[in-house]
């Protein structure tokens, strides 16, 4: 995958480097579907002269690449100058100021325990590494090259011998074994349990030479990316601090090797990252036209309304806007009007993200299908599009939205030769092998409740035990009334959960909605303490074991991914079939028939998801055109325009 901001963000209405990113942050930082830090330090170059080392191997059957994919073959050449959607020409200097919600305590992202800052992760970086432009090449970038055998058993990096940590001193083969070990035994629970026996030593063979070596029976097509995505942290570091990888660091980040450093922070409010000028890679062909600002800073703001109108004042200069709300009615201000703050939407060729509403399925009220498919009719997102969304958003209909590994209609052949032994087994309703894939349901626009989805959710509710009483509230045998809280933070969501809400109110689910600050809703999320919550299941356009720790049942104790305490054995068996296909068309088969499961098992009420970035920025910033397909990238490879912000000062836009 495309490196990935760790200050991502929900993409409907979460503002740019909310809390979310740290819901997605762990364990998967450790992976290239997460890369550290979306600008800095990605390099391929040209192949070293050959060592005797690396004759040897050329001799013995093993490739020596300066990059990996496991179907196909690499877009980028090992010579290429730069990056193809680059600007290599593209000006140093200024700054970019972008905002967050919520608070901060720590600079960690590696664990569930307190709130990371924003853009935690932003001097970290990992041996391989993506690119913008094809979502399943990963090149060398610590390393000048790999090697590997046929079978995939082991892999050799050759890492850079220029590489450096902020503070000068190099960055070596003794580090990585150093970040793996320190992943392993520190690193979040459900990433030892999903990758925990891939690697079976690590050995260091040089000051820049590092073995792996795997397990036998671990996937093949998941192993190098794992070793080389992992984040390679500063042994000596850890060592002189005493710093875990499992705990809060409320004073700034890990030693890193990135472009950015941390410059200063006001815990809440303000965090400044500014770029390193002793960068070990600024000279690199895959850095040209990449980490272009001099500084990044980041705004604080507990509420999104204040944070809008702090823009429109000039206190930070790029927005990144996922309010359907404000975009539609927020930005007639004057700035925009005169041009000097740009209002545009921009191509987003991701997967569209599932966002939903996920059941806590811990709870035994959640565990009848019925009860969610009855709480999940209520929902009724075409009216929230045409009267909240001013039409902005199309209703999120698989966990591969946007892409052909979205299972639709029935079932072709070769997912019902998957899915016939988990009929036959007893893990699967037979009707999976003929019924189209479970979609939304679809609910009538012109009013908050649909009347004929209400009929079939009382009907459910009616069949699963839980009756209407004289008080209007629904009671199962035991006299328990039936509710429903939504766990929330965000003042954005309560326009778009209260009308929900009312909705199952006159379902007669004693229904309401649980609005707690950030750090309660964090303390929360990670403790499983709520009825349904809203989740972001950021997948991948090559999905392996990382599917383990969004679905797998062993994930399911730690809430950071499987959010919803998910634990099905069919769904297990379907992820190590993904897991083992060797070939795309396998590969991809496999990926419709968990995607058919998983949606047949009704444990989320989708959302919503646009396909266009809609940014707000002020005129003193430019970027490539066309973007690459996988990333915006405004604080990768945009770049600032100083006369641009020198005529915004002159005009006094700019405070």
């Amino acid at each position: 995958m495309p490196a990935a901001c760790p200050a991502a963000f929900r993409p409907a209405v979460r503002p740019a480097a909310s809390r979310s990113a740290v819901r997605l942050r762990l364990a998967a930082a450790v992976l290239p579907l997460l890369a550290a830090w979306p600008a800095a330090g990605q390099e391929t170059a040209p192949e070293p002269a050959p060592t005797a080392e690396t004759a040897g191997a050329a001799a013995a059957g093993v490739t020596i690449a300066h990059g990996y994919t496991f179907f196909g073959n690499l877009r980028y050449p090992a010579d290429f100058p730069h990056l193809d959607y680059v600007n290599p020409d593209a000006p140093k200097g200024g700054e970019i100021a972008i905002w967050a919600q919520g608070t901060f305590d720590s600079f960690n992202n590696f664990t569930i325990q307190g709130n990371a800052a924003a853009l935690a992760s932003i001097g970290q970086e990992t041996i391989l590494t993506g690119v913008a432009d094809d979502p399943t090449d990963l090149y060398c970038y610590l390393c000048t090259t790999l090697e590997y055998p046929a079978d995939l058993s082991w892999v050799v990096f050759n890492l850079r011998p220029e590489a450096r940590f902020s503070d000068g001193t190099p960055l070596t083969a003794e580090d990585v074994a150093f970040s793996h070990q320190l992943f392993m035994e520190q690193g979040l629970e459900s990433f030892r349990f999903a990758f925990g026996s891939f690697i079976e030593s690590v050995t260091v063979e040089g000051p820049h030479r590092v073995r792996f070596d795997f397990t036998p029976d671990s996937p093949p097509r998941d192993r190098i990316g794992l070793a080389g995505g992992i984040p390679v942290l500063s042994k000596a570091w850890f060592e002189q601090t005493g710093r875990r990888l499992d705990q809060t660091w409320p004073d700034g980040p890990a030693l890193g090797s990135g472009a950015y450093v941390l410059e200063s922070f006001d815990v809440n409010r303000r965090i400044t990252w500014v770029r390193d000028p002793d960068w070990w890679g600024a000279d690199l062909p895959i850095n040209r036209g990449r980490a272009n600002f001099d500084r990044i800073r980041v705004e604080y703001f507990a509420d999104a309304g204040v944070a809008l109108e702090a823009f429109k004042a000039g206190e930070y200069t790029f927005r990144n806007e996922n309010s359907s709300l404000q975009w539609a009615t927020g930005y007639d201000f004057p700035a925009v009007q005169q041009g000097h703050v740009i209002k545009t939407e921009l191509p987003d060729g991701n997967l569209a993200s599932a966002q939903s509403f996920v059941f806590n399925l811990r709870r035994e009220k959640f565990q009848d299908p019925r009860v969610r498919e009855a709480i999940g009719l209520m929902f009724n997102f075409e009216w929230s599009n045409a009267t909240l969304f001013y039409g902005l958003y199309t209703r999120v209909q698989s966990f591969w939205g946007n892409s052909d590994l979205m299972a639709e209609g029935p079932p072709s052949e070769g997912e019902r030769a998957l899915l016939q032994p988990l009929v036959d087994e007893g893990l699967l309703d037979p009707a999976i092998l003929t019924a189209e894939a479970v979609l939304p349901p679809v609910s009538n626009p012109a009013r908050e409740i649909d009347r004929a989805n209400l009929r079939r959710a009382s009907q459910l509710l009616d069949e699963a035990g839980w009756t209407i009483g004289p008080d209007g509230l629904r009671r199962n045998a035991a006299g328990e009334v039936l509710t429903v809280s939504f766990l929330e933070s965000s003042p954005s969501f309560e326009r778009i959960i209260l009308p929900y809400v009312e909705n199952l109110k006159r379902l007669g689910i004693d229904a309401r909605l649980d609005m707690v600050d950030p750090a309660q809703e964090e303390q929360r999320r990670a403790t499983s303490d709520f009825d349904i919550a809203t989740q972001s299941f950021a997948m991948d356009w090559e999905p392996g074991t990382g599917l383990r720790q969004w679905f797998g049942s062993e994930g399911a104790a730690e809430s950071n991914r499987n959010l919803m305490g998910l634990q099905d054995p069919a769904v297990d068996r379907l992820i190590d079939a993904v897991v083992a296909a060797d070939e795309e068309e396998e590969m991809k088969t496999a990926v419709r028939a968990l995607d058919r499961v998983l949606r047949a098992r009704l444990f989320w009420v989708p959302q919503w998801y646009k396909d266009v970035h809609t940014v707000a920025y002020y005129d003193m910033f430019d970027h490539p055109d066309p973007l690459p397909p996988f990333a915006l990238g405004q604080l990768d490879f945009w770049w600032h325009d100083a006369e641009g912000e020198a005529r915004l000062r002159a005009a006094g836009v700019l405070r």
